[in-house]
């Protein structure tokens, strides 16, 4: 499996789940057109591709050309790549019909189609640059604990006031706020940062 640096967004869970097959790497999903209207999960891509880069993965029909387009504009141009997948016609597995242009999308394509996009687009692929992605040690459930973020009498509140002063988007479970901070923190600058 090869371990990409930047993180890979993709339209939806599938496409999710098929690239977590080819590449070790974090990959968000958008949820489709909803991203249009989730001024959080936008303001945490701005944060993840300042990051650690972003590489914007989306179907190649019309549909992903438009949501393509839209982050385009809202995230910064530099800290953003643009991987394409060919235009391949036919229908997922999954799927009784074709979409409707009739064309595959990210999770229709074959493992060695989504690495050369990936390449092409300019990732990088760690084991080639020799580099590591600093890391420091996890944030882990006991911090959120310890932080009454989890557990406690109040802690739904406390955690919505955390995802609103870090704009994260405020459905994430406890979870998903634990996974969101330790691809934005290391356990000791989260910590600091909250005292």
């Amino acid at each position: 499996m090869r371990k990409i640096k930047e993180v890979i967004v993709v339209e939806g869970r599938y496409d999710k789940n098929v690239l977590s097959q080819v590449v070790d790497a974090t990959i968000v999903t958008l949820g489709g057109f909803s991203v249009f209207n989730d001024k959080e999960k936008l303001a945490f891509l701005r944060r993840l591709a300042e990051k650690q880069g972003l590489i914007v993965l989306t179907d190649s029909d019309g549909a992903g050309f438009v949501i393509r387009n839209y982050l385009k504009g809202a995230l910064p141009k530099e800290l953003v790549k643009q991987a394409y997948i060919p235009d391949v016609r036919g229908k997922e597995r999954r799927k009784r019909t074709p979409g409707k242009e009739g064309k595959l999308g990210v999770e229709g394509m074959r493992p060695e189609v989504l690495i050369e996009a990936l390449r092409r687009a300019g990732a990088t692929f760690l084991e080639e640059e020799g580099e590591e992605i600093p890391k420091g040690e996890p944030i882990t459930k006991a911090d959120l604990f310890a932080l009454g973020l989890t557990g406690g009498a109040n802690s739904t509140e406390k955690r919505k006031a955390l995802l609103k002063k870090l704009d994260l988007p405020e459905h994430l479970t406890a979870n998903g706020l634990l996974e969101a901070l330790n691809l934005l923190y290391d356990r000791e600058s989260f910590l600091t940062w909250e005292e």
